[in-house]
């Protein structure tokens, strides 16, 4: 085995490896608000999660391909320099990963992986696509959120007009009910954003050492190999971020939950489909949670949680990217 394709093996490992702590650090988007109300129980609900993430990862190749435009001009055909960069971008992404699953913060995965490619693209001198990264990840990262918030204030205001005469037990065990679906559609839209990320990490891999072209098609093993490892990673859990998603925020009831869920899929699916923006699954489903709470009273939900992880959002792109920078050029110096 020649020393690229060494590499290949390895940058594509380590790509997997980041889409495993991916799933474990994101599980909570999906299912959070459903454990959190007894919709469905912890192992129940991370079986569903598990499932649909995998099935939303062959929904297409869109955030795939954004993903990978970011650097691919910088790192196509460059043998042993490229697949350092972007070994370097995924070693950024999971040591950040790691910090903030420890401390219980949901940050962003997606951003990142974004912030890794940036600050790797940058210390190496690699051309790095900043019209994309601002028309598909930083103009996203701000609207998703402000979506995710008044469309789920807007859908609970109308789920308690709308019911407002109903049995309020009985109305709050049809939501529980409506909670499996709603919590079926945003695994699913996890699995169409996050796991194409990893696609696209892993095709650059591909591209680097010259196994394609930036004109080639994703290859079907990269898809089910980024499907499994998101769904093994969100199998295995996620509990200190499920709690701060589904009780240190606010104490969501069914219909509340129903209402944040089904208001963050629906963002998640408008932006991978429709403008092929790699958006935060824990940006959207966060800010959805708080427009949901919100209308019981605004001072119901814990601002000052809500605080630090607006702060998480805000440090993750350059973290990741000083860590993917530091990573570049320790690994350079052992370049030929």
């Amino acid at each position: 085995m020649d020393l690229t394709l060494a590499m290949v093996v390895l940058v594509i490992s380590v790509a997997l490896i980041f889409d495993y702590t991916n799933g474990f650090h994101d599980a909570a988007n999906a299912i959070a608000t459903s454990v959190s109300t007894r919709a469905l129980t912890p192992r129940i609900a991370l079986i569903m999660a598990a499932i649909m993430n995998f099935i939303g990862a062959f929904l297409g190749t869109e955030v795939a391909d954004t993903v990978g435009s970011i650097i691919a001009e910088g790192v196509e055909g460059e043998g042993n320099h490229g697949l350092t960069v972007v070994f370097a971008a995924l070693v950024g992404a999971i040591v950040w990963n790691l910090i903030t699953w420890y401390f219980g913060l949901p940050s962003s995965s997606s951003h990142a992986l974004i912030g890794g490619l940036v600050g790797a693209g940058v210390a190496s001198a690699s051309t790095v696509e900043w019209q994309t990264v601002l028309d598909k990840v930083a103009i996203p990262m701000v609207v998703s959120p402000v979506v995710g918030f008044s469309g789920a204030f807007l859908l609970m205001l109308a789920i308690m007009w709308i019911f407002r005469h109903r049995n309020p037990q009985r109305t709050m065990r049809g939501f529980r009910l409506a909670q499996t679906v709603s919590a079926a559609a945003m695994a699913l839209g996890h699995g169409l954003q996050d796991a194409q990320k990893t696609m696209g990490v892993m095709f650059l891999a591909l591209l680097a050492g010259g196994y394609v072209t930036a004109d080639d098609g994703i290859p079907l093993w990269v898809k089910v190999g980024a499907a499994a490892a998101i769904s093994l990673g969100t199998y295995s859990g996620g509990w200190r971020i499920m709690r701060t998603l589904g009780r240190r925020i606010i104490h969501l009831d069914p219909a509340r939950g129903f209402a944040a869920e089904a208001t963050a899929a629906a963002v998640l699916y408008v932006m991978a489909i429709g403008l092929h923006a790699p958006v935060s699954t824990t940006h959207t489903i966060t800010s959805s949670i708080m427009g949901a709470g919100a209308t019981k009273r605004f001072s119901a939900v814990r601002w000052g949680v809500a605080r630090g992880i607006v702060t998480a959002w805000i440090v993750t792109i350059p973290a990741a990217a000083l860590v993917a920078a530091l990573t570049y050029w320790f690994c350079a110096m052992f370049l030929p």
